[in-house]
């Protein structure tokens, strides 16, 4: 497994590319904006793109999908169905300019080649939100951050969620990566240490 981390968009959204090294398949993990760019790293890998996953349906975690999807072969895209719904809506912009978007949720599984991508549902950012277990790394998108944890003041933000979301991370059994959808990474047992929001929801 390897994991390329571009910055693109104005307020810098993480986008991962997640490679199985050995049959040469990825995925895009919320490729937020600058289409282009994350074309361009994507053939100095030498990949084909099988998948573009996102963890939440906000702007800036969507914005270049629909031009990858055009641009990309066979590429199928997922989100959870509780943020796919925002037709017209600035802040959820997706539903209605992809074809063919599929959804996926809790307990859910993609194949990427070897690797497993088990789909955890952590609504609290927004009721869509998920996580994406990969082996001894979670992309944790807008629901955990390094020190911190996402806004909960926008449409379907929920305070007590995001608590609930949290201590599911904080519960896993073991250490992981943590590859959030803005800033550092981190690590969960970091987290567990020094993160106000994560110990305060392990305290709840």
């Amino acid at each position: 497994m390897k994991i390329n981390v571009m910055r693109v968009g104005p307020i810098g959204t993480n986008c991962y590319l997640l490679q199985d090294e050995e049959t040469k398949l990825a995925a895009l993990i919320d490729p937020g904006d600058q289409a282009q760019d994350i074309l361009e790293l994507v053939g100095r890998e030498g990949v084909k793109v099988q998948y573009i996953l996102l963890t939440h349906g906000h702007y800036d975690h969507t914005t270049a999908v629909p031009e990858l999807k055009k641009l990309l072969d066979g590429v199928e895209v997922y989100i959870h169905k509780a943020d796919a719904q925002g037709t017209g809506n600035t802040i959820f912009p997706l539903a209605g300019q992809v074809e063919d978007l599929r959804c996926y949720d809790e307990g859910d599984h993609i194949t990427l080649g070897g690797l497993d991508i088990q789909v955890l549902h952590t609504p609290g950012h927004s009721k869509g939100s998920v996580t994406l277990k990969v082996e001894n790394v979670l992309f944790t998108g807008d629901t955990l951050f390094a020190g911190s944890c996402g806004r909960i003041d926008l449409p379907g933000g929920d305070w007590n969620e995001m608590l609930s979301s949290l201590k599911r991370l904080a519960g896993l059994e073991g250490d992981y990566q943590v590859c959030p959808g803005h800033e550092a990474m981190s690590t969960l047992e970091k987290e567990r240490k020094t993160n106000p929001y994560l110990m305060e929801a392990m305290r709840g």
